[in-house]
């Protein structure tokens, strides 16, 4: 297993959620040790994340949470972690366009 990490700026809203994991290939597993939201812009701004399973049903991971201006959430990081099989996806809107930006880190 290696350390892996992805970036994705400037997240959409909840009408165009952006697709934050990377794509976890055929028999293999990612597990999840880090996954924080930064506040991008000078307002209050709310976030949410979702864990999108192969079969089709999805779960919040985190839903609505106030970002104070240049703060950061981590919302999988510590004793806390992620595990992601083929098909899984981590998906995350904020509450503006462009005001957030989200970081990743996992094991492949």
């Amino acid at each position: 297993m290696a350390f892996k990490s992805q970036v994705t700026p400037n997240i959409g809203t909840s009408g165009s959620p952006s697709t934050v994991s990377a794509t976890v290939t055929s028999g293999t597993t990612h597990t999840v040790i880090g996954l924080s939201l930064a506040n991008t812009t000078s307002a209050n701004i709310t976030v949410s994340a979702k864990l999108a399973k192969s079969g089709g049903s999805s779960s919040f991971l985190i839903k609505d949470a106030t970002i104070l201006p240049g703060g950061a959430l981590a919302i999988v990081g510590g004793d806390q972690k992620l595990v992601l099989e083929t098909g899984d996806t981590v998906t995350a809107y904020a509450s503006a366009s462009n005001s957030a930006d989200v970081v990743m880190s996992y094991l492949a």
